[in-house]
């Protein structure tokens, strides 16, 4: 018998669903490092070309890199609350029905699974066929080919256990650390400023005509959140940490902490490397900084780190993204199927195979790296936006639930962030409807099945 859908209700936590049968097996190091891998991937790396075209002054650049990060923080506040309170599998699918009602709780994770992980994947593996052309030529079929096949090789090293992927985690994301400190430390302290940076400095932060704009801040602020995409990572995966109460909060917080430093001296250090203006638009902009700074072995350096970056977080991204189908399918509002776990591997592994054939198809479908990117980031803003605002929901629904966590800052900060996603995601509308469109028009194609899984849950309860 290679699997199991029932099992008796896990002793630890009373609340949490009787069928739920992963194991409580990944330690604070590990939940730290899962948000670390899952935020650094393609993103530092490839999008601040993006954000310096939207934003062409050093100020405004860092200073949307700078946000990105607070905004992730105020989220991250609110979900170390959320997560505390609800240790379980599904994120902000479970907030989201536990605050509102279970229609909304399976749009947003419907959303969540689709879009957001789903779409991520997509991107990350692009991302890395992208990056694999520094070292062999590869053709447009040739990228789709490897993208397919990373996704479907990271994809089965997940099947085969949570350890497996939890160690490939800790060692891509020790390796990044490393290396990122050590690049940013080194490239300040002994190669001198390029030629065309102290120009650029000297002269200012002077904008061309018109100025940059409102869009333009929100439209920059899309690859960078991208970028941080990940810093909600070890939510997901709650039923499956150790002491959730305590490590939960700790591992968004050391790990966010973590990525925004690191963010904040690469970018710096990109612009040490280039001016503002040659920078925008650069579509590998890790590798041009590089070079500018340390010659050809430098571009070298960064190619591989790329390559590892990406490897590393598209590996998060997999091991965390099935288990919103699985808690969705435990409730009976996904495919039937997708709740069960491998009797051996104690891994969700049809949600696991779900999740990398919708990949598959994202990929064949939106080949455009930036397309991909935007129709994430959106369905990031909105699913974000749900489930701060399900901090507020439950505080006025569930006020005598026990809360080991409570949110810094609340109600201020929470509403800030609800107010900036919003403009956010506004600006997006007006500036990438078609992607916009894509991830709504994606969300609402739920409905239907979330009638059809409710139709047999009647049929399966009746006597």
């Amino acid at each position: 018998m290679a699997e199991s859908r029932h099992a008796p209700p896990a002793p630890e936590h009373s609340d949490r669903h009787p069928d739920d049968r992963l194991e409580r097996t990944l330690s604070l190091t590990d939940a730290t490092l899962l948000v670390v891998s899952s935020v650094i991937g393609v993103g530092i790396f490839l999008t601040p070309g993006v954000v310096a075209a939207n934003l062409p002054a050093p100020s405004l650049f860092l200073l949307a890199w700078a946000t990105g990060g607070l905004l992730s923080l105020a989220g991250a506040l609110a979900n170390a609350e959320l997560g505390a309170m609800y240790p379980h599998a599904g994120g902000d699918y479970v907030f989201v029905r536990e605050a509102y009602h279970p229609t909304a709780g399976f749009l947003v994770g419907w959303l969540s699974f689709f879009v957001i992980y789903a779409g991520t994947v997509a991107t990350l593996a692009m991302g890395f066929a992208e990056a694999l052309g520094t070292w062999v030529t590869l053709g447009d079929a040739a990228k789709i080919a490897v993208a397919i096949g990373i996704t479907l090789v990271t994809s089965w090293i997940n099947h085969v256990g949570v350890r497996p992927g939890a160690l490939v985690n800790n060692a891509t994301a020790v390796l990044k650390i490393a290396t990122l400190t050590g690049l940013g430390v080194l490239g300040w302290l002994f190669t001198p400023q390029s030629p065309a940076a102290v120009v650029a400095t000297t002269t200012g932060d002077a904008l061309p005509a018109g100025g940059a704009t409102l869009t333009g801040f929100g439209l920059a602020l899309s690859p960078v959140l991208f970028s941080y995409l990940g810093w909600n990572a070890s939510v997901y995966v709650a039923s499956e940490v150790r002491d959730p109460q305590r490590n939960l909060p700790r591992s968004l917080l050391l790990g966010l902490g973590l990525c925004t430093a690191l963010y904040l001296l690469m970018n710096a250090l990109y612009l040490h490397a280039l001016p503002v203006r040659s920078l925008a638009g650069e579509p590998r902009a890790g590798e041009a900084a590089a070079v500018a700074l340390l010659g050809p072995v430098g571009g070298s350096v960064v190619a591989a780190l790329i390559l590892l970056s990406i490897l590393g977080c598209l590996n998060a991204t997999i091991l965390v993204g099935p288990r919103i189908a699985y808690a969705m399918a435990l409730d009976g509002v996904f495919f039937s199927g997708a709740e069960r776990v491998h009797e051996r591997f104690r891994t969700p592994h049809v949600a696991i195979r779900v999740q990398a054939l919708t990949a598959v198809g994202l990929i064949l479908l939106l080949q455009s790296f930036p397309s991909v990117l935007d129709y994430t980031t959106f369905a990031i803003v909105a699913a974000t936006i749900a489930d701060t605002g399900a901090l507020y929901a439950l505080r006025v629904r569930q006020p005598e639930r026990p809360r080991p966590y409570r949110a810094w800052g609340y109600p201020l900060v929470p509403a800030l962030y609800l107010i900036a996603n919003a403009g956010i995601a506004l600006a997006m509308l007006r500036g990438r409807p078609l992607e916009c469109a894509v991830a709504l028009l994606v969300t609402a194609s739920g409905l239907p099945f979330r009638a059809a899984f409710a139709s047999r849950r009647s049929r399966g309860r009746a006597p």
